[in-house]
């Protein structure tokens, strides 16, 4: 027995016509991206690429310590973006409101004293996570009740 999502059926909705989990998901995506470009206009500094030669990011040696961490900085709003899309709506609400807020805080900690460019891009990641909060929150209850699953017994056929 499969459990599939029937994409022909009517999603769940809110007044615009568009799913809140669909929503919520593309707001990761779109703050990974900033995130992504904003740290690769970062090499174009010499400061910053003098400070990598000298194994230092800002006030962290770079070493496997902070490599790991970063990495797992990054590895859990990029499972944000699927698992909004398959938790339940009560959890996904409190998941979202709380990472999105951690997430929105260590970004504005972060752009303290940075060049505009990273200020701008700080501040588009920050407000995008400001509208993951707002979704999250203004989630309406009955969206989870109209979600199109169904189950089925036959095999998958081609596509």
């Amino acid at each position: 027995m499969k459990l599939m999502i029937d994409l022909t059926q009517q999603q769940p909705t809110t007044n615009d016509g568009i799913d809140t989990r669909l929503k919520i998901s593309a707001l990761w995506i779109g703050t990974l991206f900033i995130f992504a470009y904003v740290d690769l206009f970062s090499l174009y500094r010499s400061d910053v690429r003098a400070d990598l030669e000298e194994g230092k990011i800002f006030i962290f040696n770079v070493n496997q310590t902070l490599l790991f961490i970063t990495t797992l900085y990054i590895i859990i709003p990029s499972a944000m973006i699927y698992l909004t899309l398959i938790m339940p709506r009560r959890t996904n609400r409190i998941v979202n409101i709380v990472m999105a807020t951690v997430y929105a805080l260590t970004i504005i900690g972060g752009a303290v004293g940075e060049w505009s460019y990273f200020v701008l891009g700080s501040a588009a990641e920050a407000i995008l996570l400001a509208v993951v909060v707002h979704h999250a929150w203004t989630w309406p209850a009955h969206s989870d009740s109209a979600r199109a699953i169904r189950t089925s017994a036959a095999p998958h056929q081609g596509g």
